[in-house]
């Protein structure tokens, strides 16, 4: 399996910090933002990673990370997405970094206090369909929420104003290779946005 980290987007809603830099390489206790979802791909065993980022501040990323020695890499790889197309659109940019494998997604901004190793070793098991880890929270209409039937999910609304359960997405998706395929038929949304590719085939894995 193979971890795609992404860091585009313009970050608004960290404005006027984000007038000079990209939101992911922002300070979050003692080390860069999107050291942590590189870190939580290391920490599950995955060594091929790929950082998708854009806009006016993505050569600050090589400078930061170089080729992944601070983490144990032997090499990061990069690819640049051209405005802001959305999740799905990010993914396009991995194909050819994926050669057929599964992939694991980790949005650049979120940080997990546990390992996700697990996930990883059982999607790795099935490598068919995704897995999508989800949280149970108490105010879940502030976030993605799952609706599940049955132990797989059957559909993610964003921020439900009534939700259809207490799971809220994580950000953190496992695709099998057909993904790519699915993109290529996922229409925009009215923001122009194509959003994380969702199937009938997806289970689902909860963080405690």
């Amino acid at each position: 399996m193979k971890g795609v980290v992404l860091a585009g987007g313009t970050g608004s809603r960290l404005y006027p910090l984000t007038r000079v830099t990209n939101k992911h390489l922002l300070p979050v206790y003692d080390r860069p933002m999107v050291y942590y979802p590189i870190q939580t791909l290391v920490d599950a065993g995955i060594r091929d990673i790929l950082l998708v980022t854009g806009g006016l501040n993505s050569g600050d990323f090589l400078r930061l990370l170089a080729n992944g020695k601070e983490f144990g890499l032997s090499r990061l790889h990069y690819a640049y997405q051209e405005g802001e197309g959305g999740i799905a659109d990010a993914l396009r940019l991995a194909e050819q970094f994926a050669e057929g494998e599964s992939i694991c997604v980790v949005l650049g901004d979120n940080i997990l206090e546990k390992s996700i190793r697990t996930a990883v070793e059982d999607f790795q098991r099935r490598e068919v369909g995704a897995k999508v880890l989800l949280k149970e929270v108490p105010d879940a209409e502030r976030f993605g929420v799952a609706e599940i039937q049955d132990g797989r999910i059957v559909s993610i609304v964003e921020k439900p104003a009534d939700p259809k359960s207490n799971y809220a997405v994580t950000g953190v998706y496992m695709y099998d290779v057909s993904v790519f395929e699915k993109i290529r038929n996922v229409v925009p949304s009215r923001r122009g946005e194509l959003m994380a590719p969702r199937w009938w085939r997806i289970v689902h894995c909860v963080i405690h």
